[in-house]
């Protein structure tokens, strides 16, 4: 058949609306996080969720605060600048103040008390509240390590009362700063990518990230101390704005939701394993004291201060111990 110029040109145009139609398609996801692109949670952020997700979607990452500073991770999503992040639960405690009882130092005892109360029923009124006041859909919650305290000093720090005075790097906002208090130091608001620099300096003298984060910023280089407290079982939240999840079909829900737990699994699986081998290689070169304080006097300061605090007033009524029932 021949074709003529009008035929031609209507088979242009289709090819060229089709074609505009699958790169509509494809989903655009930008996502911004605090870590580094060296560290392993950026690693596997990559290879667990962003290949995961496949041609479909267009995953766009951006490390070590380039994109959006520390801290306003949510107010950029909230914005529509951001589509992902993976946020600390003091994130939200302005916007939706009962949440910030998840970020209360020894709620957890553990690692496995932590999943198992994630993994059950008890949140979900609290994170459905949270994520209709601030517009995000909760995806999943990768942990990333228990935060023990690591300081530069010539004694070790038993109680919270030996802490009076202690510098304390906490990131910025006045969730994580209470937490500092709550240890009885005084914090300091320093964003993650300069704590080196911050201890280097003495601008502070001491932070309170665990193994993992310890080891991959290079801080083991500065510290001479590890009080093993365990205060918080740290799990991030990792979310999409609604608007973004709202837009995508349900098969393509279903492929991030799929693609995050992936991603948890594989976060968990690794944090747990530099756990151990980072504390053992910590051990064995002998440079840092690794030791155990008055866990029971730490627990019973946090309490305190937190009970007499205008925090607590905003936690739902009966969920601490519905928490600490969790796999008793």
């Amino acid at each position: 058949m021949r074709l003529t110029f009008k035929t031609t040109l209507a088979t242009s145009l289709i090819a060229l609306t089709l074609g505009a139609g699958a790169a509509q398609a494809t989903v655009d996801l930008i996502y911004s996080d605090t870590v580094p692109e060296t560290d392993v949670r950026s690693q596997l952020l990559h290879t667990e969720f962003g290949d995961c997700l496949g041609d479909e979607f267009n995953f766009q990452p951006y490390h070590g605060a380039t994109l959006v500073a520390q801290g306003t991770e949510l107010t950029a999503m909230q914005r529509g600048n951001l589509d992902m992040a993976n946020l600390a639960i003091f994130d939200f405690q302005n916007q939706v103040p009962a949440v910030g009882i998840l970020g209360m130092p020894f709620l957890f005892r553990d690692y496995e008390h932590m999943r198992a109360v994630y993994n059950s029923d008890v949140l979900d009124d609290l994170l459905n509240e949270t994520a209709a006041e601030t517009g995000v859909h909760f995806l999943a919650f990768p942990y990333i390590g228990a935060r023990h305290l690591s300081y530069i000093g010539d004694t070790r720090l038993m109680t919270p009362a030996e802490l009076s005075g202690l510098r304390l790097r906490m990131p910025g906002g006045e969730g994580w700063q209470f937490v500092g208090q709550a240890m009885g130091a005084n914090p300091v608001p320093v964003p993650f990518t300069e704590v080196y620099t911050a201890l280097q300096t003495g601008a502070i003298d001491a932070q309170d990230n665990g193994f993992p984060a310890t080891n991959a910023m290079h801080f083991n280089e500065l510290i001479n101390h590890i009080a093993l407290t365990n205060h918080l079982i740290a799990a991030n939240e990792f979310v999409i704005s609604q608007s973004k999840w709202d837009s995508m079909t349900g098969e393509q829900q279903e492929r991030v939701q799929m693609c995050a737990d992936r991603f948890e699994a594989a976060i968990d699986a690794e944090t747990l394993r530099l756990e151990n081998e980072i504390r053992a290689q910590f051990e064995a070169q002998g440079t840092i004291d690794i030791y155990t304080p008055d866990l029971a006097a730490f627990q019973a300061h946090a309490v305190e201060m937190y009970g007499n605090s205008d925090y607590s007033a905003a936690w739902p009524d009966g969920l601490v111990e519905a928490i600490n029932a969790v796999g008793q």
